[in-house]
């Protein structure tokens, strides 16, 4: 049995203002297994192709070490899926979802994946998010992020994915993707979602580590460092995918 629990009162969690009214959580109750089944039948029909990197998660997972599974936002479609998958396999994720009531579809989502959810905000670096943060990856969940994410810049990897990584003690894991037919949303990220009947291409690069006792110079180097490998890979990916 899965133990996907919700760290909503964990020291890295905030919470909104805003609750669900009764017509939101009705409204939740019923588009969520409709939205569910149409990314399931979306998915099901993309041509997908790992082409490097399989066998890191899987040793990973083998060896129950805890890590920070890395892409940029734009990618958060393709490679939440290949995360959905590794999470089946008994990897131990876990992600940082808006306490506000926008962060209760992706939640529920991500619990019915399997993963555990720390209901927080992913942009703070303050002593008591680190801490909370550290107390779960202490449990052995990988914190998984959008490392551009929430706001951009874009393909800016931000300084607190890399902070905790550090005091986590856990490897990031970047992972790009690519497609030769999608939709682009008009907005900061260029979100991509993948055409029905798409080639999917998929890349997961060697994990990167951060020392526990490196400096804040040191860690910004290691910061520049990880958006140069995971910037690298995006084209890298997108060489397999001429018309993208």
């Amino acid at each position: 049995m899965i133990d996907n629990k919700d760290y909503s009162n964990s020291p890295s969690a905030y919470h909104g203002k805003r609750h669900l009214s009764i017509g939101r959580r009705v409204y939740y109750f019923l588009s969520l297994p409709i939205l569910k089944f149409f990314i399931e039948v979306l998915i099901r029909t993309y041509k997908v192709k790992v082409i490097c990197g399989s066998h890191v998660i899987e040793d990973l997972i083998r060896n129950k070490q805890t890590t920070a599974p890395c892409y940029w936002h734009e990618h958060s479609f393709v490679c939440l899926t290949l995360i959905s998958k590794w999470l089946k396999k008994g990897f131990k994720g876990g992600f940082i979802v808006s306490p506000s009531v926008d962060g209760e579809v992706p939640a529920k989502i991500a619990h019915s994946w399997g993963a555990h959810v720390i209901r927080g905000s992913a942009v703070r670096t303050g002593a008591s998010a680190m801490m909370g943060i550290h107390k779960i990856m202490k449990e052995g969940i990988s914190i998984i992020t959008a490392a551009d994410g929430p706001l951009g810049p874009k393909y800016e990897f931000k300084i607190g994915v890399a902070l905790m990584a550090k005091i986590g003690s856990a490897p990031i894991i970047p992972i790009s993707c690519a497609a030769d037919r999608a939709w682009r949303l008009n907005r900061w990220d260029n979100f991509m979602i993948p055409k029905p009947f798409s080639k999917v291409v998929i890349a997961v690069g060697e994990p990167h580590y951060i020392p526990k006792q490196c400096s804040l110079i040191e860690l910004e180097e290691h910061r520049q460092q990880v958006q140069d490998k995971m910037n690298k890979l995006m084209r890298d990916v997108k060489g397999f995918i001429p018309n993208d």
